[in-house]
């Protein structure tokens, strides 16, 4: 079973969402925007994506610019931050198990398929 944390405004995560579902795996849709992960979830999601919490930050979005842009927030502060304005959160996520990608390209997904 695979989740994927979507926005479906976003074109590479339809795409992602879409080489899922032609693949047949199954799936379940997170719409991060309206069902945001609490800081436990996204603190399992980077630890599974093998990056740091800043690396996840979407930084052309304009509450970055505006409120973290410049400065320097410990892990914690930034997945306070992606809790807070789940905008700021990279998408599309794809999770299976122990493992998550995201989805830019969209084809990253198929490492998990």
């Amino acid at each position: 079973m695979l989740t994927i944390y979507h926005n479906p405004r976003c074109r590479k995560s339809r795409e992602t969402l879409n080489i899922i579902e032609d693949s047949g795996a199954m799936v379940e849709v997170v719409e991060y925007l309206k069902t945001p992960p609490a800081k436990g979830d996204l603190k399992r999601i980077v630890e599974k994506l093998g990056i740091k919490p800043e690396d996840l930050i979407r930084k052309g979005e304009t509450v970055y610019k505006e409120k973290y842009k410049g400065k320097s927030l410990t892990d914690d502060e930034w997945i306070d931050a992606m809790e807070e304005n789940p905008i700021l959160i990279e998408r599309p996520i794809v999770v299976k198990g122990d493992t998550a990608v995201i989805g830019r390209p969209p084809e990253n997904v198929k490492d998990l398929l």
